[in-house]
């Protein structure tokens, strides 16, 4: 039997949920003034910074604003900008997912002309069984999830570079969770499907395979403007700008 692995939550994520919760449920109201720094973190038990890092958080989703020398006050919202979970709603801050797409646009895209360049037998191999199990855990979110972050790891091993291993590894945590996002809306876009996601894989890996730089940076570049495409049909329907 396989469980689902428990991510601890960093003091700041968890101050930032509970006061989502309180605006969620009513409990803070448009225009209401919160409470000092010093008193929250007196409230809650925790440190100034933590405090800190979670209202810069809900300021990054829109959920409150911050006056010079008055305070912080709970903006007025749409009720769709409370429906997901908080750390969906951080994570899918348009600002930071296209800050994000344009670091993974620049690292991924030599990545992938560095593996067509470098790579070894035993490389296409495991990159080979990735989209086998990619194709295998079509409809299973989770396990996509998993084998597409797979799949991108491996490419960067490919590439035969540590340095370009350990950018890939720096970002990874959030490149995770942009593509675990990313991949649900793959799913119920009216655009693509699952399967459409694994057809663009395949190309990137057919040109790593052929040696063929220029293409393997080619079908990268087209697989990231094609999430940032679905990302930016996301926020116009349903996330204020």
């Amino acid at each position: 039997m396989q469980y689902k692995q428990i991510k601890p939550k960093k003091i700041y994520e968890e101050v930032a949920e509970a006061l989502h919760e309180m605006i969620r449920t009513g409990q803070l109201k448009p225009g209401d003034r919160l409470d000092s720094v010093q008193q929250l973190a007196e409230n809650f038990q925790v440190g100034r910074s933590a405090i800190r890092e979670a209202l810069s958080a809900l300021k990054a989703i829109g959920l409150v604003e911050m006056k010079q020398g008055e305070g912080t006050f709970i903006k007025g919202f749409e009720a769709k900008q409370i429906t997901f979970p908080l750390s969906t709603a951080i994570l899918m801050n348009k600002k930071d997912i296209e800050n994000l797409l344009e670091v993974r646009k620049i690292i991924e895209t030599g990545t992938s002309a560095a593996a067509a360049r470098n790579r070894t037998e035993e490389d296409l191999e495991v990159m080979k069984l990735v989209l086998e199990e990619m194709k295998t855990v079509q409809g299973d979110g989770e396990l996509g999830e998993k084998a597409d972050f797979k799949f991108h790891l491996a490419l960067s091993a490919a590439a035969q570079n540590p340095l370009l291993s350990s950018l890939m590894e720096h970002v990874s945590e959030l490149m995770f969770e942009t593509q675990r996002e990313t991949r649900r809306l793959w799913l119920f876009s009216k655009q693509t499907t699952s399967e459409k996601l694994y057809e663009q894989h395949v190309e990137i890996y057919k040109a790593i395979e052929a040696g063929d730089e220029e293409q393997a940076r080619k079908a990268m570049l087209s697989h990231l403007e094609n999430v940032e495409e679905i990302l930016r049909k996301y926020f116009e329907e349903n996330v204020q700008k």
